[in-house]
């Protein structure tokens, strides 16, 4: 009996290990993939805005671009320039690309039932639903900003260091934001678990979701700037800096550079549908949209953001680098501010504070 014991903890542990590891690597090939069509749909959506064709040769509609992309890039040839430190400047992108991955082992796709003594409980479909889930997707999409500057300094270009230099400094100023956005949203759930944010964002009234509104625009352009997107693409400006801090690198570690851009993308449209829109829940409380699964929703959600992203990049003009930086702290910044303390007394005015953080694995669902 005892030995029995030991073999069904240890297969216990076991299986738990290769789940663990299987929802790994679901997840990374999934955002891989996601990258590879998210290059293809925002070839296709500016062709489209622009009254072009897009990619259309390779594959039916060209589907088979990505892949097409992906062969050029791993066949060229990686080159190093003469007096670039080789170790950091091949380090450089590795860290950005692992880092726009590892923001991933938080976010929740979804949502299962479980019955336990009859009670129906939610379980969010997340590989870490850990304790502090906003603090590490913000202190991961914090440090992506040092291999940006790694790649500037050990490149030994001027252009590539001034790109870094604007990098640094755009993240860093709308981070400020962001993490303001983000406490308002803290202030109506009391949770730092995202997937107990999706669960209190659905059973709290309409009138905070309407509040909350605005901090919800604030954080989409924010999330621009953080991502260098156009019309705050500075540090990449092809008028002013040829490329950017990349503009030494080919093959590869231009392809991991690339691959870490559009995977952040993807990250800061999930923070937004998981803070803002609801998560993996329907956009109308309605039943007979609920027969359609959370995930499908989670992910229709995102799709819509990332078409606000490359709307963008294809209709408005890029801004200055001083008026990225007045707009950040001159005007996010004391608008978040003021919202926050808005927010926090319309709340305590209201007595719709959270009673009670929610610290549980599993949450009980709603009757």
């Amino acid at each position: 009996m005892h030995n029995y014991n030991i073999f069904l903890s240890f297969y216990n542990y076991i299986s738990s290990g290769v789940l663990l590891f299987l929802k790994i690597i679901i997840v990374i090939i999934s955002v891989m993939v996601s990258v590879a069509y998210l290059v293809y749909m925002e070839r296709k959506v500016i062709a489209a805005i622009q009254l072009r064709q897009g990619p259309s040769v390779v594959g039916p509609f060209g589907l088979l671009q990505p892949f097409a992309d992906a062969i050029k890039l791993i066949i060229k040839e990686p080159i190093i320039p003469f007096k670039a430190n080789k170790l950091c400047f091949l380090i450089a992108p590795v860290i950005t690309f692992t880092l726009a991955l590892l923001g991933w082992a938080v976010i929740p796709f979804g949502s299962y039932i479980i019955v336990d003594n009859g009670q129906e409980l939610i379980v969010p479909n997340v590989i870490a639903n850990i304790n502090i889930g906003v603090l590490y997707i913000l202190a991961i999409s914090s440090l992506g900003v040092y291999g940006i500057i790694i790649a500037g300094w050990s490149s030994n270009s001027n252009y590539a260091f001034l790109g870094a230099i604007r990098s640094a400094s755009q993240m860093i100023s709308y981070e400020v934001s962001i993490g303001l956005t983000i406490v308002t949203v803290l202030l109506a759930t009391g949770s730092l678990k995202l997937g107990e944010i999706v669960i209190a964002r659905h059973n709290m009234p309409y009138w905070i979701d309407l509040l909350l509104l605005p901090m919800a625009f604030m954080f989409f352009i924010s999330a621009l700037a953080e991502t260098n997107r156009h019309p705050f693409d500075l540090p990449e400006a092809e008028s002013e800096l040829v490329s950017g801090y990349n503009v030494e690198y080919s093959s590869m570690p231009f392809a991991l550079f690339f691959l870490g851009e559009y995977a952040n993308m993807i990250l800061m449209s999930a923070m937004a549908v998981i803070f803002f829109f609801g998560g993996w829940y329907p956009p109308l409380d309605v039943s007979f949209l609920y027969i359609i699964p959370g995930t499908i929703w989670f992910i229709f959600k995102i799709v819509i953001l990332l078409f606000c992203f490359i709307w963008i990049r294809a209709s408005i003009p890029r801004y200055r680098y001083d008026q990225l930086m007045r707009l950040g702290w001159k005007v996010f910044l004391p608008i978040s501010l003021f919202w926050v303390i808005l927010v926090s007394g319309i709340l305590v005015y209201t007595d719709s504070l959270p009673k009670n953080t929610l610290n549980n694995t599993v949450y009980y669902k709603e009757n």
